[in-house]
Order: C-alpha cells, then structure tokens, then sequence
C-alpha cells in the first residue's frame, strides 16, 4: 500500500497544474489533476484524496458548484480543500469557509514553496 498523501490539483489553467502537480510530486505526494469541476468531482469521489487544490473560475463546472456537490457526499463533507483563486472576492471566500474550506491563496500572490508549507499543516 502506497503511503504518499494524494493531493488532487483541480484547475483549467494547464501551466498552473502542471507547474503544482510536479512540484507535489517532488517533494513526495501522489498528485492527480482533473481541468474544471465536473471532472474534479469525479476523480475526487473516485479517489479520495487527502487534500483537494480547487480553483473557483472554470468552464463546465466551476469551483464553488464542486464544493457544494462534493458536500453533498458523506465523505466528500469532510474533504480537505484549499481554494486557488484570482479572485479577491471576500463573499466567495467567506462562503467557501464556511463550506468547510481550510484555507484560500490568491494566485499572484504565492510561491510554489509557500503552497507546499500550507499543505504540510493541513495534512
């Protein structure tokens, strides 16, 4: 049985995802991706993963309507989900904390390594 944490990256920016699912898998964890939230909800349901790296703006499904179905799950209620945004929006992250959320990072506003050090206190 594999130890490594699974880190699900659910983003449609592809550099982005790329950029954490490598980094992720360098410093140990097991990194799935999926490009907006109806895949991410799939592949979340599917593997359970420890922690969930979920961006709000996508296309097909954005990231607060995965949140909200993924809530609607018993396992999926207590899921680890840190949100990765562009936005500066305090109502979407107010409400998204209260969905259960642990945490929020502004895009521009992070390095690699500071996302990596969030996840080591979250799982």
């Amino acid at each position: 049985m594999d130890s490594k944490k699974t880190i699900l990256v659910v983003d449609d920016e592809s550099s982005l995802r790329h950029a954490l699912v490598e980094e992720l898998e360098i410093n140990g964890y097991n990194a799935i991706e999926a490009v907006n939230g109806e895949e991410g909800l799939k592949m979340a349901m599917e593997h359970h993963p420890d922690l969930i790296l979920l961006d709000i703006l996508m296309p097909v499904m954005d990231g607060m309507t995965m949140l909200a179905r993924l809530h609607r799950d018993e396992w999926g209620m207590n899921a680890k989900i840190i949100l990765l945004t562009n936005l500066q929006d305090n109502v979407r992250v107010e409400e998204s904390m209260k969905n259960g959320v642990f945490d929020y990072l502004i895009k521009t506003d992070w390095a690699l390594k500071d996302l990596i050090e969030l996840i080591k206190t979250k799982i």
